[in-house]
């Protein structure tokens, strides 16, 4: 695989994102969101989603120029619409209304509506860490995932992320998808001419399948833990109650009316809201005692779990985070590697738009 420098790839995506009409303002942003995806090893979210966004803009479902703009609010509640904005935009501006509110009212808590893809969850939780904030970022997404019992597919993947500071050790960043892998982990599989690990797909009739396109071909995601005797009605809860809080409370599409951003799925005719849904939250923490005594318990409950004993004395036990983290370190260094399908996706993109892509 070919290694493209972040600042080649964040050049590139905010060149295009300025060719589809976003101010060089917006284009920065939805540039610093994508690619935190691709330095964090979330490869899924970064640069190979690009010509997704484009493709959704091709078909006037994203607009570029949004008047994004709070529709209802109290001291530490509000409502945001979107205007069918790119999520990479419209979720960055939703959490930092929740910052606001948060350092006035101690905590802050925001629902957005008439949005799109956000990319992922974890970048717009951490955006409150710079405050002493403990930040809730979460999305509904694409009707890939069928409930426990079910071979409908009535949910997404509906990640949950919650950033919590600490004092001398690196923060807590929990970031999951609330099915047994994201849609985009396909993607990867599919790329690679790989099969889906068992218990991540059903086929249409609701058998297991390691069938990689197997969801394209009608069948859907599991729920978090796979089938019902691992535990698969608890992710189904976690997702549930992603699509509730994000798009049930903003007023957005929920469940199978949220609209999808994969290619092989067209929104529905009857949408019960607008676009797609998210929801934000940022906590102060000396809303509830000292910011210092705080982070320094966290520094301790970290140092504790990383210190637990290991099965296997090869594998430290890690922390909600770490890899993310050190992968950053790494790509920043050494550069960020490209699939050869991603890459020729890219380069396709940048004839398009006559933008330079090697």
């Amino acid at each position: 695989m070919a290694l493209y420098s972040h600042d080649e790839l964040h050049t590139f995506s905010q060149s295009v994102f300025k060719k589809i009409g976003c101010s060089a303002k917006d284009a920065k942003i939805a540039a610093d969101t994508l690619l935190s995806a691709d330095l964090r090893g979330v490869d899924s979210h970064g640069v190979a989603r690009l010509s997704g966004y484009v493709r959704l803009w091709e078909k006037g479902r994203i607009n570029p120029n949004p008047a994004i703009k709070i529709v209802h609010e109290t001291p530490s509640t509000a409502v945001v619409d979107g205007d069918a904005g790119l999520g990479l935009v419209v979720a960055p501006f939703a959490m930092q209304i929740a910052i606001e509110k948060a350092n006035i009212a101690g905590t802050g808590w925001v629902a957005v509506k008439n949005s799109n893809h956000y990319g992922i969850a974890g970048y717009h939780a951490m955006q409150a860490l710079d405050h002493d904030m403990i930040g809730i970022s979460m999305t509904n997404a694409s009707p890939l995932v069928s409930p426990t019992f079910s071979k409908e597919r009535l949910l997404g993947t509906n990640p949950i992320a919650v950033a919590i500071p600490a004092n001398e050790e690196p923060p807590y960043v929990g970031d999951f998808a609330t099915t047994t892998a994201a849609n985009g982990k396909l993607e990867i599989l599919q790329r690679k001419g790989e099969e889906a690990p068992e218990g991540w797909i059903q086929n249409k009739e609701g058998e297991v399948t390691t069938n990689a396109f197997g969801v394209k071909e009608g069948g859907a995601l599991r729920p978090l833990g796979g089938d019902r005797s691992n535990g698969s009605h608890k992710g189904y809860i976690l997702g549930s109650m992603v699509d509730i809080f994000s798009a049930v409370l903003s007023g957005a599409n929920y469940g199978p009316w949220a609209p999808p951003f994969v290619s092989f799925m067209d929104p529905v005719s009857d949408p019960v809201g607008e676009g797609l849904g998210h929801f934000m939250g940022a906590m102060r923490v000396d809303a509830f005692r000292p910011a210092d005594e705080f982070k320094d318990n966290m520094d301790q409950w970290i140092q504790r779990f990383k210190n637990s004993a290991p099965i296997d004395p090869e594998q430290k036990v890690l922390i909600p985070g770490d890899p993310e983290r050190e992968m950053e370190a790494i790509r920043m260094k050494d550069g960020i590697p490209l699939l050869e399908a991603v890459r020729n996706d890219l380069s396709a993109l940048g004839e398009k738009f006559d933008i330079p892509f090697q």
